[in-house]
């Protein structure tokens, strides 16, 4: 079991242990408000991301683009979101949380208004494309960097709550977007969004506070306490050394392995569903309950990994994942395909829960943005392989069924390496 390390920031002073109860029986915690503050960012950036679809018909309707040529500046606001996420993780390392996510918030605030003068398709992709994906860059890294320098203890609980608004997002407001657009018209739409986008992120950024140190408070659980019984040896890493590790390339590998799964059952158990004969309405039912328990996974198997290590949070994530699979595999009943998306989303939410966490617990603090950025890239490559290859062997062969069997086998490559992996 991978035990929780104690990790202080460079140059920083630690509040100890006499300190922190004085403050903690004097005022409430900062750190439940940073919390709070990143789970409404979470939700709204998440939230208008996943309503692209709604806007998606209105779009070919008025410019008659194919749906190809339009669902590609979707591809590009990913690819560039992950590669900006990386330059940005090492932003808010060296310069914090609030001028990082008050950037993002500009980004995206500026995005979503250009797009309601969209007239051409290279627009498109410079618009979402590029200046959305960018923005987007820090709809993750920053936050959950923030976090974990706020919480020593209960540090993957925190990060659960957090990363449950983009359930929350996902679920609330496509209907809300679709609503607006039937309303207002989707040109109409964007531009208040883009207010709501910018206004929430920007302002709520002004009180994220990356460091509890230079408020004069410890983290969350730095009761001095913490480093008996660790390694004496335990070091920092910059991403430089982190990348010589054998740990780096095993947590690469299983947050790989995860976002090929993730992505790929997202993208394709629906129209799995309507193959099988369920009605639309059913198909969508099925995907939404994958994203309800994947926020039940998030913030209950992110309470459990506070008390039984990150490491084995994620082997149980797996578990449930690759068991789930293989019920879809024998049978084509709809209350199956149910029972598949509450455990598989279960699943797969407990491991997104652990990843900040475990990044933290391996390399420290001192760099654990711009690790996290590269780390979090890998989740990306594998949602980018994981939909085109299980829809290439849908081609191939006309049935899901091995496509079903090649992400049971990913999801089972990424327990391996959860298995083997040990603290440095």
């Amino acid at each position: 079991m991978l035990e929780c390390g104690h990790f202080s920031d460079k140059g920083e002073p630690v509040l100890r242990a006499k300190q922190q109860k004085e403050q903690n029986r004097s005022q409430f915690f900062y750190g439940y408000f940073i919390v709070g503050l990143a789970f409404m960012i979470m939700f709204v950036l998440w939230g208008v991301f996943y309503a692209f679809g709604i806007f998606f018909k209105p779009i070919l309707k008025e410019f008659g683009w194919t749906r190809a040529m339009t669902a590609g500046a979707f591809s590009l606001c990913s690819i560039v979101q992950g590669l900006v996420a990386i330059a940005l993780g090492g932003l808010t390392d060296k310069f914090g949380t609030r001028l990082v996510m008050t950037l993002c918030g500009l980004l995206l605030g500026l995005g979503y208004v250009l797009m309601s003068q969209l007239s051409a398709v290279w627009q498109l992709y410079l618009f979402y494309g590029v200046i959305v994906g960018a923005g987007m860059g820090g709809s993750f890294t920053p936050l959950m960097s923030a976090v974990a320098r706020w919480f020593m203890k209960r540090r993957s609980t925190m990060t659960g709550i957090v990363a449950a608004g983009t359930g929350f997002g996902a679920l609330i407001a496509p209907p809300v977007v679709s609503r607006l657009v039937s309303s207002y018209g989707w040109r109409v739409s964007y531009v208040i969004l883009g207010g709501i986008v910018l206004g929430v992120v920007v302002l709520c950024a002004q009180f994220m506070k990356h460091n509890p140190a230079r408020m004069g408070l410890a983290a969350y659980g730095d009761d001095g306490e913490s480093e008996k019984g660790l390694e004496q040896d335990f070091r920092e890493l910059s991403l430089k050394e982190a990348v010589y590790t054998v740990q780096f390339w095993i947590v690469f590998g299983m947050i790989f392995s995860l976002g090929f799964c993730v992505f790929a059952i997202m993208v394709h158990i629906a129209p799995h569903a309507a193959e099988t004969g369920i009605s639309t309405t059913g198909a969508a039912n099925i995907l939404a309950t994958l994203g309800g328990a994947s926020i039940l996974g998030k913030v209950l198997l992110g309470k459990t990994a506070d008390r039984i290590g990150n490491r084995k949070t994620f082997i149980i994530g797996f578990i449930l994942m690759f068991a789930a699979l293989f019920m879809v595999l024998p049978t084509e009943g709809e209350w199956m395909l149910y029972l598949f998306a509450v455990v598989y989303g279960f699943g797969f939410g407990g491991c997104i829960a652990s990843e900040s966490p475990i990044v933290a617990e391996l390399f420290g603090l001192s760099s654990h943005g711009l690790i996290l950025g590269v780390v979090s890239f890998s989740f990306l490559l594998g949602g980018a392989l994981g939909p085109f290859l299980f829809g290439f062997i849908f081609d191939m062969t006309g049935s899901y069924q091995w496509g079903f069997f090649a992400c049971g086998l990913v999801s089972f490559i990424g327990l391996i390496l959860t298995a083997i992996l040990k603290r440095r």
